[in-house]
């Protein structure tokens, strides 16, 4: 506790004043319940003030105004880390010249003779409900301070009460009940035993206020009746909600049909199995009260019943086949061996909970249903597996892509004379090494087929479906890296080879086929060996995504790479290694990750690459195992909330998601250099061609100890965006990229009709945690 010596403070402020019980309560005392406030800059208030603390020497002050003040100042500022110059500043300027006194307001909390110095109403709720957001956005705070909520009985009813108060889910609060606080209360009830005799409605308001003093609570400290219950429903305007929660089943038939007629919606919540009820009264006007389970029940039925008698009925209400077995049984103890039904605590502050939330989701109009639900923590906190169904399940199905696909037709291409036939394992051999090309979240598009001395590549629809692979862009970048690695394993076998692209309008699928010859009898354009020393790296070459502290690399290490890239025709490769650029580098890629994972369509196809553990990478030996990416624990569980869409759909519609950046910005921020690899213009060709290009540079680099990472969503993206129009995102998500494009080009100096391709970081450290694997050849 922060003490401050205000100008009226007493030096003999010993603590609260002593309470009186009483067992007789009228209208006066129940004001007590309600705080004064006072305000210094208003000189009436101010002079009320120092008399109420003259007149009460044992006044407890507590005056925090300041911490409250610098803690609002800090959540104006979310990314900002104040110095202690700034936070002072802030202060002063929020303080607007009044004196510490003169700020805020003075609350006078009678019943416990306390003294409290707070921030004024507006900034006090701004503050306290800070930590809401966006579980509850703020415009959604603004509405629920609209509310007006009435609760009926406070055993269950207290710990609504204060969920909503402690989330500011109302603006006006009707509590009712006509009993006080016993002993046998407290088994569920939040009181101290000074509160024992004290009326139920006064211990909540008293809370309430001790909370947030701005709240409004109206107390009906004899209950609701018959007389009362117009006022309670529409006194100070019509209520938005009825939570029952009396035991008095007269008041639930009686308080459900005049809410019908007020169209009143009503919820209430059993304190069994987390069941709770809700009508849409308001929604459906001619719904039968309690479902129609009691559909001829009326409050002349039950006058005269014993409690006894009304067990029937209330177990009508309740449901004898849903309730639990302990609360079966209890129910034939009533009045034999114990006096009323039992209600544990555990359940009551549950009860509360889930009261409260599906209040707010009514005001807030995400639900609107009628109906009876259940929150059984006996059946899903147990010892028996948990069976779900819908959707709330995490869809654990492998994706897709990693089906079968039916082997590929021959197209019949032309086979020449000087073409040397493969026997079986030389084939596998090419094949397999081919297979080390790096891919798109490794999904391996490629499906080779030998026949007739001609070594057939496809792309493997199935695997070439994501989001990024924009008219199989992506797919023939890979195909054309594992081409790479098929001409130098050629050539490691002393094989000439020459290939032709796209040889079968007629066959979409068929990318490149590859003819093989003794050295002697090749032909003149069959591959050159200017790569061949890059063999050596293929196995060793992997994506490195180790965070590590930025060197610079060599001059003449950074040129042996670009020139690797630029050896193919059309090629173009830009490395910045600029601090300052590689920083807008990092934004612009931090952005674009995050707008791929926060659309729909770029979430499912970044989770389908997702491998979740080992057994499942060795089950489909494609994919992402989460283990080989050196990732922090809170990484790893960011990752794992992430995984279902309909939480990250929620960061998309508040304009969130930045969590999603930090790791990108983190690996831009680490490297030595980013490259971007360019083509002249949009064509298949020109991916498979920059394919090789991509695989040249890496097993350079690989050769120099310099590590590679891909990180190629962003132009991706932009390829979609240019080349597939707005129809093919959605139009915000168009919108950003636009910008970011532009950004993009400011920093990577390229001609307009220049296309980019391949974006890509290098630094150094060590070995990743492990690599991607492969499919076996035969698949």
């Amino acid at each position: 506790m922060e003490q401050r010596k205000s100008s009226f403070s007493r030096q003999d402020n010993a603590g609260p004043g002593d309470f009186v019980n009483k067992t007789q309560y009228n209208d006066a005392f129940l004001k007590e319940c309600r705080p004064s406030l006072y305000r210094m800059a208003d000189p009436i208030q101010a002079k009320q003030l120092r008399e109420v603390v003259q007149d009460n020497p044992q006044i407890a002050i507590f005056d925090c105004l300041k911490s409250q003040i610098e803690e609002l100042v800090e959540t104006r500022h979310p990314a900002e880390k104040l110095s202690p110059q700034r936070r002072d500043d802030l202060v002063l300027e929020y303080q607007d010249g009044d004196t510490a006194d003169e700020c805020g307001v003075w609350v006078h909390y009678p019943w416990s003779n306390r003294l409290v110095h707070l921030l004024a109403e507006q900034d006090f709720a701004e503050l306290r409900t800070s930590r809401n957001v966006y579980k509850i956005t703020v415009d959604e705070q603004r509405v629920l301070s609209g509310r007006k909520i009435g609760i009926i009985g406070l055993s269950v009813g207290q710990s609504v009460a204060l969920t909503l108060a402690m989330e500011r889910g109302f603006g006006e609060l009707r509590i009712a009940d006509f009993d006080s606080i016993e002993l046998s209360n407290l088994n569920r009830i939040r009181a101290g035993v000074h509160n024992l005799g004290v009326p139920k409605v006064v211990v909540v308001a008293r809370e309430i206020a001790e909370i947030d003093p701005y709240l409004n609570v109206r107390c009906f400290g004899d209950g609701v009746t018959e007389a009362s219950l117009q006022e309670f429903l529409l006194g100070s305007g019509r209520l938005d909600l009825l939570i029952d929660e009396c035991d008095d089943l007269d008041m639930k038939i009686r308080a459900r049909q005049r809410a019908r007629e007020y169209r009143i919606p009503v919820l209430m919540e059993t304190s069994d199995r987390g069941m709770i009820d809700v009508e849409r009264f308001d929604l459906e006007p001619d719904r039968p009260i309690f479902h129609g389970l009691v559909e001829h029940l009326h409050t002349s039925n039950l006058k005269g019943l014993s409690q006894e008698e009304k067990v029937p009925f209330v177990l009508s209400i309740i449901g004898i086949e849903t309730m639990s077995d302990r609360m079966k049984a209890s129910f034939l103890e009533i009045e034999q061996t114990i006096s009323t039904w039992p209600q544990l605590a555990s359940d009551v502050v549950l009860g509360g909970a889930t009261t409260a939330c599906i209040s707010r989701q009514m005001a807030l109009g995400q639900f609107r249903s009628s109906g009876r639900f259940f929150v059984d923590l006996d059946t899903i906190l147990s010892d028996a597996p948990l069976t779900h169904s819908g959707s709330d399940v995490v869809d654990d199905s492998l994706p897709a892509s990693v089906a079968g696909v039916a082997p590929r037709i021959d197209p019949g291409l032309a086979v020449f004379e000087q073409q040397v036939e493969l026997d079986r394992a030389t084939v596998a051999q090419l094949v397999e090494t081919a297979a080390m090309a790096p891919s798109g979240g490794n999904c391996q598009p490629w499906q080779w087929h030998y026949k007739d001395r001609n070594l057939y590549l496809y792309i493997d629809p199935a695997r070439s479906s994501s989001y990024l692979d924009f008219e199989r862009t992506g797919s023939y970048l890979s195909l054309g890296a594992a081409a790479e690695n098929l001409v130098l394993a050629a050539h490691q076998m002393g094989l000439e080879i020459d290939f032709e692209l796209f040889p079968a309008s007629s066959h979409r699928d068929l990318v490149a086929v590859f003819r093989f010859y003794q050295s002697q009898l090749g032909p003149a354009h069959v591959e050159r060996h200017n790569h061949d020393s890059l063999f050596s790296a293929i196995p060793l070459r992997m994506t490195n995504r180790n965070i590590a502290t930025r060197s610079a690399l060599p001059a003449s290490q950074l040129a042996q790479i670009v020139s690797a890239a630029e050896s193919v025709t059309g090629s173009r490769l830009q490395l910045i290694t600029d601090h300052r650029q590689l920083s807008a580098v990092g934004e612009v890629v931090a952005s674009c990750d995050r707008l791929l994972l926060t659309d729909k369509k770029g979430h499912r196809g970044f989770m389908d690459e997702i491998r979740w553990t080992s057994q499942e990478a060795q089950k489909t030996r494609d994919g992402i195992e989460l283990g080989t990416i050196e990732l922090t624990a809170a990484d790893i569980a960011g990752f794992k909330i992430a995984r279902r869409w309909q939480v990250v759909e929620h960061l998309g519609k508040w304009g969130g998601g930045t969590a999603f950046e930090q790791l990108s910005r983190q690996s831009v921020a680490a490297a030595s250099a980013v490259g971007l690899l360019t083509m002249p213009d949009f064509s298949a060709a020109n991916y498979f061609n920059a394919g090789r290009a991509v695989q040249r540079m890496w097993l350079r680099a690989q050769q120099n100890d310099i590590c590679m990472q891909p990180m190629s969503a962003g132009v991706f993206l932009f390829a979609r965006m240019m080349h597939g129009g707005a129809e093919s995102m959605n139009s915000a998500m168009y919108e950003e990229l636009l910008e970011l494009r532009q950004a993009f080009g400011r920093i990577f100096h390229r001609d307009a009709e220049q296309q980019e391709i391949f974006l890509f970081r290098l630094f150094q450290a060590g070995p990743p945690p492990g690599r991607s694997l492969r499919r076996p050849v035969d698949e």
